[in-house]
């Protein structure tokens, strides 16, 4: 991503650090005693996963799933699992880790997945949330900051067109409600 098409710095790694280290520490003190595993939901979730595992002071197991949206005959909404889990989730409590939650509609499939493999729970972590934009009544248990649905964002695992993850701030770009 051209720094060109950036706007303005819209959440500081500064505040990043602030919030992250609050969820982890919540976390913790909810799920203490509990067998924990984090499912990462790639790519977009990657950073968000790799600081806040850090930031949970208990024993934890990390996993990595990614799920895709098919497009090839020009209609949405075909979703399907790109690459699944690792470990068998059966009887751990499973906290599902996402960058950003807008129409909840392919966390909805990722969970319903998720429910059938027999874990004790399963809960949702998102660094970033759109409330406007739910069209689903999926509760979100730990949200980093809440977005409006006009800003389009890069950094910190959010992309545009695949670059622009690795930034350690989150910037708003131009184009429509930017």
């Amino acid at each position: 991503m051209d720094p060109i098409d950036m706007k303005r710095i819209a959440i500081s790694q500064e505040e990043l650090n602030k919030r992250i280290c609050a969820l982890g520490k919540q976390i913790t003190e909810d799920y203490a005693g509990k067998d924990l595993i984090l499912v990462g939901v790639l790519k977009g979730a990657l950073y968000f996963l790799c600081d806040l595992s850090r930031a949970i002071d208990l024993p934890l197991q990390i996993d990595l799933i990614s799920v895709g949206v098919l497009n090839s005959t020009g209609q949405t909404g075909v979703v399907r699992i790109l690459k699944d889990l690792d470990y068998d989730i059966a009887g751990k409590h499973v906290l599902v880790i996402e960058d950003i939650i807008r129409s909840e509609l392919t966390l909805g499939y990722l969970l319903q997945n998720l429910k059938t493999r027999g874990a004790s729970d399963i809960k949702i972590c998102t660094l970033l949330y759109s409330p406007a934009e739910q069209l689903l009544n999926i509760p979100i248990e730990y949200v980093g900051f809440e977005i409006s649905k006009e800003e389009r964002l890069i950094g910190y695992g959010l992309d545009v067109n695949e670059k622009g993850r690795n930034l350690p701030y989150i910037a708003k770009i131009k184009g429509k409600g930017a």
